[in-house]
């Protein structure tokens, strides 16, 4: 059986690597071996980014949606705002409710007023 020698696989799978960790400091855009344990730490802290992101911006949202909230009415609680839109049956996500809030507010003071007169009729 004749000898298989794996030059060329080795140094394409090495230079794959090498490729994706430039920008990288130190030896973990050099050597191979410490390139491959630092792309696999940027693997995973990617991953735990994607959902991180996901849940910042929720925060985001609900800080732009408190803060319209309080310039209509001081004593509105963001929780009570939410509980009025789901009495009301108006359903628009927290995203849409931020962005309405920043581009168009007379729509957002709209949205709030019948949400809190709806939200009171069923009391």
């Amino acid at each position: 059986m004749p000898r298989v020698k794996s030059g060329t696989t080795r140094s394409k799978r090495h230079k794959k690597v090498l490729n994706l960790t430039k920008g990288f400091r130190g030896t973990n855009n050099r050597l191979y071996k410490r390139a491959k344990e630092a792309l696999l730490h940027a693997g995973k802290y990617a991953y735990i980014g994607r959902k991180l992101r996901k849940r910042d911006m929720r925060k985001l949202w609900i800080l732009r949606i408190n803060a319209a909230i309080k310039e209509i009415d001081e004593t509105m609680q963001y929780s009570r705002f939410i509980n009025a839109l789901k009495n009301a049956n108006i359903s628009i996500n927290r995203k849409m409710l931020s962005e309405i809030a920043i581009a168009d507010f007379r729509t957002f003071k709209d949205i709030v007023s019948a949400s809190s007169l709806k939200g009171t009729e069923k009391k």
